[in-house]
């Protein structure tokens, strides 16, 4: 997708408040790429992506931004956890893994794009294969019809619903088990490691037409789809196009001991260091360059500083942004100028159950105040506090509603319901016991 900076930086203004400098960041480094595309191969490969080291305290939009841009342009897209690489004692999990999760999301991607350009014809070729399931269901309804008629008729009620709930037996792939490698471990499915190695199998199976006719579009689409070209357009994207979020970065920096958890951290820098810098990983689908992928990595900062982290690494995150706490305005603008807003959520919700839920502008202020003064009194979890206040504010609505066909109620919240309801929180000091 063809954006500027600024259109770029529009769009994430629709989900995220405010962080306009974390923005900017980011948009420029997407449109770099699309400038880096369009340059000879020559220079394409000397242009490499400046990574960006995103600063703030929990809840204000690190990860939003990052995951809101992958989604903007259908980039893959992981998140990962750098402190996930110190658990037990750091014996060392493979950071070479949110690679091969990037290439795998970035395969599913391809995949699902694939599978769209062929949809008309695996369904086609999905109601023919259900067609003759049916006319053999359906065959004493046939009478004096001619066969054309007969399934044409078939067809139609097929295409209308009529028949999704109705059971017939068919045969479906025997897709592998997963299996416990290791007792306690993740669970594995042979078949996405080995794929077309091991044979396909059938079984007969009892299941609605529904459900059917999606696992056969399924396999329809497979047939259509050349694998090889998935994969290696998989491949090229996530090495051109990938983007991978390392989050609590702070948490892995460290200086001053040589002895305990520091060594720890600083070994995991140095683990990701050359993912950083570029390297060759091998997947499942192929090796893949890392060279070329954005690199977006955030962390509180409350005690460490950018400073702390290996000074190989600081130098790979050329650009810095800070991120800023949440305001009383910004928890306002959260709940009425972003799409799809907590207000709008907990009113669909509720309206399934006949209620008519309004808020009004000083309830709206009401719960921003709030809020930010348990922000400032208690940990500050930036937007995610407006999830537990509202939450609790809500609590007694959502308990008492549903369980009847009632005519709709029209329920007005405003500032005394807000301050009514939210009293214990607002007096009590140990503001933890009531909002997490």
């Amino acid at each position: 997708m063809n954006l500027s900076p600024r259109q770029i930086v529009n769009e994430l203004n629709k989900h995220i408040i405010g962080q306009e400098e974390a923005k900017k960041a980011v948009a420029i480094a997407l449109r770099n790429r699309y400038r880096r595309a369009q340059l000879s191969p020559e220079l394409r490969e000397e242009i490499t992506p400046k990574n960006i080291i995103m600063k703030g305290p929990t809840g204000v939009g690190k990860t939003e931004i990052a995951r809101r841009l992958a989604k903007l342009v259908k980039a893959p897209f992981v998140k990962v956890e750098a402190t996930k690489y110190t658990e037990v004692g750091y014996v060392g999990k493979d950071v070479e893994g949110m690679i091969r999760d990037l290439v795998e999301c970035s395969f599913r991607l391809v995949k699902d794009e694939k599978t769209a350009e062929v949809k008309v014809k695996a369904t086609d070729a999905a109601e023919r294969k259900m067609l003759k399931i049916l006319a053999e269901t359906k065959k004493e309804e046939r009478g004096e019809l001619s066969k054309e008629i007969f399934e044409k008729n078939l067809l139609d009620a097929l295409r209308k619903g009529k028949y999704d709930k109705l059971v017939v037996e068919t045969e479906v792939d025997d897709e592998p088990k997963t299996m416990e490698l290791v007792p306690g471990g993740a669970a594995i499915n042979l078949g996405s490691i080995f794929g077309e190695m091991l044979p396909k199998k059938k079984k007969r199976r009892k299941i609605a037409v529904k459900d059917a006719m999606n696992l056969f579009i399924a396999e329809e689409a497979d047939r259509l789809i050349d694998n090889d070209a998935v994969q290696e357009e998989a491949l090229r994207r996530a090495e051109n196009d990938g983007i991978i979020f390392i989050d609590e970065i702070d948490k892995i920096a460290g200086k001053g001991n040589t002895s305990g958890a520091d060594v720890s951290r600083e070994g995991v820098q140095r683990d990701i260091l050359p993912i950083v810098e570029g390297s060759t990983v091998m997947t499942k689908y192929g090796a893949v360059k890392t060279d070329y992928m954005l690199f977006i990595a955030a962390g509180a900062f409350h005690v460490a500083r950018v400073e702390d982290l290996i000074p190989e690494l600081q130098g790979r995150f050329p650009v810095s942004v800070e991120l800023a706490s949440l305001t009383k305005e910004d928890f306002i603008n959260i709940l009425t100028n972003t799409e799809h807003s907590l207000t709008q959520q907990y009113a669909v919700l509720l309206a399934v159950d006949n209620i008519d839920l309004k808020f009004t502008a000083d309830a709206i202020e009401a719960i921003a105040e709030i809020s930010e003064e348990i922000n400032l009194t208690s940990e500050d979890i930036g937007a995610r506090r407006l999830h537990t206040v509202m939450e609790y504010l809500l609590e007694d609505i959502s308990f008492n509603a549903g369980g009847g066909d009632y005519p709709l109620v029209p329920v007005e919240i405003n500032r005394a319901y807000v301050e009514e309801h939210l009293k214990k929180i607002t007096k009590d000091r140990d503001l933890k016991k009531y909002v997490l």
